[in-house]
């Protein structure tokens, strides 16, 4: 019992964040949609790869370079009316999906890593940004809002990677305990004494139409 409570607390703190929001930083799926928090700030966050995939929407990761969209649908009206920065960087953290602002501001220069940086401005309906992506690999999206009524500057910070056709983190955290489960139900013997109990159980039952008189 003891064995398997430290193993799955071992796996626990190598597969899961300490961050409350888990992987993807501040993108999280929300039902259908994915949420984008900057702040007290809300948004609709997707990409598109219009060329190579036409209205398919993603949310965490693309599976190609290429033109992609980065597209915000506001869920707080205040986003409608305050400068936005946007700024895509090649994720040198070595923190992959787990990547947050904490890993960000550990970066030198920003201006260094950076590959795409669209300058705060304000775009009332909703937000859109394309950039072509000419190689895969792991980035990090950062969204700046600048607050003009308290002078705040709300950042939200998204890693994803562009070229990901394998299976998420979370997936694989679920095949390897369940692994774990069934091989300690093995070892204490569980599924031995369910067979036994089950074959009992067919012993007693008394097939229908046999007179025991």
């Amino acid at each position: 019992m003891f064995f398997r409570i430290g193993i799955l607390a071992v796996l626990s703190s190598i597969w899961l964040p300490s961050d409350p929001l888990f992987a993807h930083g501040s993108v999280t799926p929300d039902d259908d949609l994915c949420i984008i928090r900057i702040g007290y700030y809300r948004a609709h966050f997707k990409m598109y790869l219009p060329r190579a995939r036409g209205h398919k929407q993603f949310c965490e990761d693309i599976p190609s370079s290429g033109e992609t969209v980065f597209v915000m649908e506001y869920g707080h009206s205040g986003l409608t009316s305050v400068p936005i920065d946007f700024r895509i960087i090649r994720n040198i953290t070595g923190q992959g999906v787990f990547t947050n602002i904490e890993d960000v501001k550990k970066i030198k220069s920003l201006d260094a890593v950076t590959i795409a940086h669209h300058k705060a401005a304000i775009q009332p309906d909703l937000f859109t940004f394309i950039h072509n992506f000419k190689t895969e690999g792991e980035f990090v999206g950062i969204v700046n809002v600048n607050n003009p009524e308290n002078g705040k500057i709300y950042t939200a910070v998204f890693p994803f990677e562009v070229g990901f056709t394998g299976i998420s983190w979370w997936v694989w955290f679920v095949i390897i305990a369940a692994f774990l489960q069934a091989n300690y139900l093995w070892m204490h013997g569980s599924f031995s004494r369910w067979k036994r109990a089950w074959q009992q159980k067919k012993l007693m039952v008394v097939p229908k139409g046999t007179n025991n008189a």
